[in-house]
Order: C-alpha cells, then structure tokens, then sequence
C-alpha cells in the first residue's frame, strides 16, 4: 500500500507558476512509475506528466510539453510538477498516482496507476 498526498496547489495568474508536490508513504516508492493527471470541471480525467522510477524515462501530454516539468527524488520519497507559463485552461484539479507495473506504452492512462492521492486544486486566472 502506498499513500500520497499533493500539496502546492492555489490561485495563480496567467503566466505565473506553481510547484505541485507529492508525498509518498508506506511501501517502497523507488521502484513506482510516478504520474500526474488533472481534471477540469466538465471534463474527463487526462494525462498531464509521468516519470519511470529512476527518471530515465520522462513523458508529458502534448498540452504542457514545455511549460511543465515532472521531477522525482527517491530519498525523499517525492515527486514534482514544476508548472511554468501556466494558462486559465491548466485549471483544474492535479491528482498524483504510483504504478507498480506502468509500460511505455500505458503510461497515460489511468487505470494504470495503482495509488492516487486526494487532488489539490490548481486554478489559473487570466
């Protein structure tokens, strides 16, 4: 059992940027694929960043490719969503997920990731 919990999420104008973090607890965290996902009002739950579980490998959703950056440090047991440039369509609600068991090719869904964590709101003002 792994758990997480977001923290760094608030209001923000257009432009600026938010640091999102994510804190896991319980099982070993080293060996997870970490994701980040949103979800804005009215829509479904998509993809935004993931990283393999030494950073090796690095995937982003075309929306954020180049504003955002996922980082992890096993030490701390965290992973990170640098947002930069952030835009009133980046509102939403950030989730953080842990899968023990994510493929390249399955990184961006959902269902792949076993753990998640409670969301923390994100909301761009424009």
């Amino acid at each position: 059992q792994v758990q997480l919990v977001e923290s760094g999420g608030g209001l923000v104008q257009a432009g600026g940027s938010l640091r999102l973090s994510c804190a896991a607890s319980g099982r070993t965290f080293k060996g997870y694929t970490m994701g980040w996902f949103r979800q804005a009002p009215g829509k479904e739950r998509e993809f935004v960043a993931a990283i393999s579980w030494n950073g090796g490998s690095i995937f982003y959703a075309d929306s954020v490719k180049g504003r955002f950056t996922i980082s992890r440090d096993n030490a701390k047991d965290t992973v990170y969503l640098q947002m930069n440039s952030l835009k009133p369509e980046d509102t939403a609600v950030y989730w953080c997920a842990a899968g023990p068991y994510v493929s390249t090719t399955s990184y961006a869904q959902p269902i792949s990731y076993a753990y998640w964590g409670q969301g923390t709101q994100v909301t761009v003002s424009s």
